[in-house]
């Protein structure tokens, strides 16, 4: 069994705290950004476009993320403590959030260009597994999104939570939502070649979905909301809406020219 009983601070620069859950968001955005300029290495336009566009995207992670949080997981705390919202800090991020928020500036960004927003999602698409990865062992260090009670040889306790032996779920999302998932989409990109925009981001909600869906029956839910109809978790129903999502997309985008 393995203690964790890891600090959530990652160092500290007089009175400001690094946490590595700021390091692990600001690692993917770095590693997507130079993984996708590798990608575009033969399409200056393109390159400088999405140059261009990381900034918004990383606006539309954070709003998205955490209105999603408030919106879906918590709103009644939230609409008792407004002034809450804001404080991004305290944490409560939702990845379903955060992705509606990249795909809100990503269409507008790609309306202004005059550029299918596809093109710019699918290559997203790509890289959100290496944030997912580096997202769920920032979590796992943090000992929050913790699994269910387990007597599983390779169990955690997470000290700070209670003297449990539990499933690390953390780690179970990292290595199918972020491995697994990013060389699922990077095969079927190569297969494609993005001749039909849209055919990856559709299979990132498809996969990511079905990972996710999954994953959940290994995590504890949140404490105020609970199980939801049929034992299934609120992620578990979203999840849902966004496999659907996926396989309308790409019945649309398959034969389309």
């Amino acid at each position: 069994m393995f203690i964790n009983n890891f600090d959530p601070v990652a160092f500290q620069i007089f009175s400001l705290e690094i946490r590595w859950y700021s390091l692990a968001y600001i690692l993917g955005i770095v590693l997507g950004w130079f993984y996708i300029k590798r990608k575009l290495k033969n399409d200056q336009k393109l390159l400088l476009l999405f140059d261009d566009l990381i900034g918004y995207l990383i606006i539309g992670i954070i709003l998205g993320g955490r209105l999603g949080y408030v919106l879906f997981y918590n709103p009644e705390y939230y609409i008792k403590n407004l002034f809450e919202i804001v404080m991004v800090w305290n944490g409560g991020m939702s990845f379903h959030g955060g992705l509606i928020g990249v795909i809100f500036v990503a269409v507008m960004f790609g309306k202004k260009h005059q550029i299918n927003p596809y093109i710019f999602l699918d290559l997203i698409a790509l890289v959100a597994p290496i944030g997912l990865f580096l997202g769920r062992v920032a979590n796992f260090i943090n000992s929050e999104l913790y699994g269910r009670e387990s007597d599983v040889v390779w169990a955690v306790k997470f000290i700070t939570i209670d003297n449990l032996s539990r499933h690390p779920s953390q780690i179970y999302e990292a290595i199918f939502e972020g491995i697994i998932l990013f060389f699922l989409l990077n095969f079927f990109s190569k297969k494609d070649k993005f001749k039909n925009p849209g055919i990856i981001s559709s299979l990132f909600l498809i996969f990511y979905s079905f990972l996710r869906f999954n994953m959940e029956f290994f995590r504890e839910p949140d404490s105020h909301i609970g199980y939801l109809s049929y034992h299934l978790t609120l992620g578990q129903f979203i999840g849902i809406v966004f496999f659907f999502l996926g396989v309308f997309l790409y019945l649309l985008k398959r034969n389309e020219k």
